[in-house]
């Protein structure tokens, strides 16, 4: 039932940032690597489906993750066109009322990659962009299916803290009072009363119904699932139908539901976002497309995000080593928290990238893949189903809480309506060494400028960094150098070490590259 994993999935193919399908240009423009092989329909295959349905997102989920996350990805680096949706009205009637709800977004883009691109093929980094009177700056988006996971964990342990307060209340007859406390970070402390009210006055860091929400520089959104729903509709105008999300927030009758990447979308706990259409004959934009995302690109985005390459590092000595021991001299490290655990891993594979003079054929990095799924024999199912692991995983080098704080006012963000944020999440260092320049808004020229800006709750480490030697200062920079990005079309890995000593060095199928449909056996169906 199973083939060796020998289809063109596993061969390493160039590819660029922002790409066509090769109905868009045609066979006569059509080179290796420069093209998606499927038409936006032809990804969308059976549709959302379920386990036993071929050719639908559930299924390649469950029986081919790899052919999933290369859905995911061409999604993510598909250039839309008019005809499939894209368009700049953000609301019924195009008038883009940029005082409700920064209705303009980020500005029309035709890709995902378009914002997220950096370095070249990654659901990387990208420019500085108006949202906003003080722009913001596209982060990156390795290792988001960890954030998210972090996050939802941390969010279960605070709850349990205060469910085990308001039972200590009831019981006892009298108010009940706990710290916050997750992962080793503190969030503050509540006090239960035994009429089953809770004081949330103390909370820090986290909105009182104690949901840490890790996406958007201010904790606002609580999964990828809803993060790209969103971008898709505020950045290009398509609209996603989403069942799951629709039924989620269903004003009549919210129901439970699981996505088929392992998150269990509860409405009873948490508020989420509705897609912007819940029919797949309505056209909420009125351009004269309809469901212009369906549901199975969704879910293949989802996957593909969840299972995205966490970030690398770079070449280290004693001075980089330093840096990060005075980077806890400073107090950096209080918020900046180096390695969380995560006890349930939903991803089915990891990448660990590091410097590597030898195997590293560019940039001198190498990517050692691994498997984190099970094979799950057949049993009610027609076929074996490959799924999670759900074994524990440490998050080395995240240097994040996963708190919002209020960083003084030089951080301070302006609003179109003249409103002020003034808290914001502590952002997630990994990758640092490759994302200038910094802030949310993008207006440090540099990591010493974006630390010497630091005031409010980080006044203190901020202080302490600037008393540092000049040396010991540029110590810290350079460790922070060492966290980095990769291109993972030219990265050489386990799975594609390339061609060391190659005589056309320019071409980049020499180099390598990490492509997860190596580590998976898949099922004959055809390249992608």
């Amino acid at each position: 039932m199973f083939a060796t994993a020998a289809l063109s999935l596993a061969v390493a193919s160039a590819s660029q940032a922002q790409l066509p399908d090769y109905s868009q240009i045609g066979p006569a423009n059509s080179v290796p690597g420069g093209q998606i092989n499927k038409t936006l329909q032809e990804s969308v295959g059976t549709g959302h489906g379920d386990e036993v349905t071929p050719g639908s997102a559930v299924y390649l989920i469950k029986r081919d993750p790899a052919r999933s996350i290369r859905r995911g990805r061409q999604l993510f680096q598909r250039k839309f066109t008019l005809r499939q949706g894209l368009g700049p009205r953000v609301s019924p009637d195009s008038s883009g009322d940029i005082f409700m709800n920064r209705q303009f977004g980020a500005g029309i883009m035709d890709s995902c990659a378009g914002c997220h691109g950096r370095p070249r093929g990654s659901a990387g980094a990208g420019g500085d962009v108006v949202t906003r009177p003080d722009s913001r700056d596209a982060p990156h988006l390795f290792g988001l299916g960890l954030q998210e996971m972090l996050a939802d964990e941390m969010t279960t342990e605070l709850r349990a803290t205060r469910a085990a307060a308001l039972a200590e209340a009831r019981q006892q007859g009298r108010s009940a009072t706990r710290e916050l406390r997750t992962k080793g970070i503190r969030f503050g402390r509540i006090v239960a009363r035994p009429n089953g009210s809770v004081d949330t006055l103390q909370v820090d860091g986290v909105n009182a119904d104690l949901r840490v929400r890790p996406f958007f520089a201010n904790g606002g959104t609580v999964t990828m699932r809803e993060f790209a729903i969103g971008a898709f509709k505020a950045e290009m105008g398509l609209e996603a139908n989403d069942a799951i999300l629709c039924a989620v927030t269903d004003p009549n009758n919210p129901q439970t539901r699981t996505s088929p990447a392992g998150f269990v979308f509860d409405p009873s706990k948490d508020l989420y976002e509705r897609p912007p259409v819940c029919d797949v004959d309505e056209d909420g934009d009125n351009d004269g497309v309809r469901n212009e995302i369906d549901m199975a690109l969704v879910d293949h985005m989802e996957f593909y995000l969840l299972n995205y390459f966490k970030p690398g590092t770079a070449s280290a000595d004693s001075r980089t080593r330093s840096g990060l021991a005075l980077m806890n001299v400073a107090l950096c490290t209080t918020c900046h928290v180096q390695n969380l655990t995560i006890q349930k891993d939903r991803r089915v594979a990891d990448v660990e990238t590091v410097h590597d003079p030898v195997r590293g054929i560019f940039n001198r990095l190498f990517a050692t893949a691994s498997t984190r799924f099970v094979v799950q024999p057949p049993d009610s199912q027609p076929f074996p189903q490959i799924l999670p692991q759900g074994q524990s995983f440490t998050v080395a080098n995240f240097f994040s809480d996963l708190k919002r704080h209020d960083l003084g006012p030089t951080f301070h963000e302006r609003e179109y309506d003249g409103s002020m944020v003034t808290e914001f999440l502590t952002e997630p260092l990994w990758g640092v060494g490759t994302t200038a320049p910094y802030g949310h808004d993008g207006r440090s020229i540099n990591l010493e400028e974006v630390i010497l800006r630091h005031g409010g709750e980080a006044q203190t480490s901020r202080n302490l960094f600037a008393a540092l030697p000049s040396d010991y200062r540029r110590r810290v920079v350079e460790y922070l150098q060492t966290l980095v990005l990769f291109p993972p079309d030219d990265t050489a890995s386990t799975l594609n070490p390339g061609v060391p000593d190659s005589a056309t060095p320019q071409d980049p199928t020499q180099h390598g590259s990490i492509n997860l449909g190596a580590l998976f056996q898949i099922p004959s169906e055809g390249a992608e």
